[in-house]
């Protein structure tokens, strides 16, 4: 499967224009990773971006989330550690993610919301007015993004031995060069 034929699939099954942007922006911070970890850019990114493709379809039956697009996805010829990474990282299942692939999903994902949430309170609502100090000051206010589970994005130090400011450091700067196809 390649990106065009990706996002032809994430846009048949997301109707949400925000829940697309959303991929699009863990696709961003996905394929960084992959570049900092030596992964292969393109998987990384396709993980990103079709993580949530059932969300419309699960969001009121979490325990569903990812069951569903591993079923669309095993007919289509995405690699199967694609999908196992995609199908991983709802915490709900307790699955422990294994490679490395499935640890940055797991963990990136999360931190996505708050980067956006963070860009949507600027004056611009822009990314580019958000900083990686914004972010981390945000992410200690609790009451700020609430949904978002700050637990999980703090297993980077021990999923992929990475500290949170870089790691925020890392996926801002991937959403920021994205931020056009994101919207913000």
């Amino acid at each position: 499967m390649n990106r065009n034929e990706a996002l032809h699939l994430l846009n048949e099954h997301i109707k949400n224009i925000n829940l697309v942007r959303h991929g699009i922006a863990v696709e961003a911070m996905m394929k960084a990773l992959a570049v900092k970890f030596g992964g292969n850019k393109d998987d990384w990114g396709l993980a990103g971006l079709l993580h949530d493709l059932d969300w419309e379809k699960t969001k009121d039956d979490f325990n569903n989330h990812t069951k569903v697009t591993k079923e669309i996805l095993e007919k289509t010829d995405l690699k199967p550690e694609i999908i196992k990474a995609i199908y991983v990282h709802n915490w709900d299942h307790g699955i422990k993610p294994e490679t490395l692939l499935e640890k940055t999903l797991y963990c990136v994902e999360e931190l996505s919301g708050l980067i956006t949430a963070v860009a949507l309170v600027q004056p611009d609502k822009k990314l580019a007015s958000v900083t990686a100090d914004s972010v981390l000051k945000k992410f200690k206010q609790k009451s700020f993004a609430a949904g978002v589970k700050r637990e999980i994005i703090l297993l980077c130090k021990d999923y992929i031995n990475l500290e949170l400011p870089e790691l925020v450091e890392i996926s801002l700067g991937a959403m920021k060069e994205s931020a056009e196809e994101i919207g913000l």
